[in-house]
């Protein structure tokens, strides 16, 4: 059997451990350990290890490798945990006991106990949520594109309203009045060049 090198137990931090190998003892309010920048951005940068983290936040418990396989496989599959059939939960299962866990647990986000199949999250996590936590939007267009949309939309509708009424001079302020709002929002530091 594979020695379990992978497991801490759920209530030691590394700092604690540091602190005990030393010969000193934990003194209960150990400090976090800082997770590098290029190690915080390896783990976020795969897809089922963020569905880790949310799924181990919003459970605020131990969870098991096999309950985090099953919702992974659901979302990657676009069907219920119910529906899944044992390959698609267990191509899952093994990503995350070969790979993704182990490299969680070495990298201090998370506790990965291999013989129990446990799971428990970290305080160093909590670090990681600040790139996971950035607003979310259905919306894919941005402020600046829907007021321009909304400037070329209602300038185009004044234009052919002045010209069906036969009015040149009004429309030719409402095209002055539009080539000066684009100068103008062109300019302005909220539109990314």
């Amino acid at each position: 059997m594979k020695a379990d090198t992978h497991t801490r137990p759920p209530t030691e931090t590394r700092s604690d451990q540091r602190d005990t190998e030393a010969g000193g003892e934990p003194d209960g309010a150990a400090v976090v350990e800082e997770i590098p920048l290029d190690v915080t951005f390896e783990i976020l940068k795969n897809e089922r290890r963020r569905l880790v983290l949310e799924y181990a936040r919003e459970a605020e418990e131990t969870v098991t490798i096999g309950e985090l396989a099953e919702h992974i496989a659901a979302i990657e599959n676009d069907t219920t945990v119910q529906q899944l059939n044992a390959q698609q939960r267990k191509r899952v299962y093994i990503g995350l006991y070969q790979c993704h866990l182990p490299k969680m647990d070495d990298a201090g986000v998370l506790s990965f106990n291999q013989n129990r199949g446990l799971v428990d999250l970290e305080p160093a996590a909590r670090r990681l949520y600040a790139y996971l936590d950035v607003e979310r939007s259905d919306d894919t267009e941005s402020p600046p594109s829907r007021w321009y949309s909304g400037l070329v939309v209602s300038s185009g509708a004044l234009f052919v309203l002045a010209e069906a009424v036969n009015a040149p001079f009004v429309a030719s302020v409402v095209i002055f009045a539009f080539l000066v709002c684009v100068v103008v929002v062109s300019a302005s530091p909220f539109v990314a060049h």
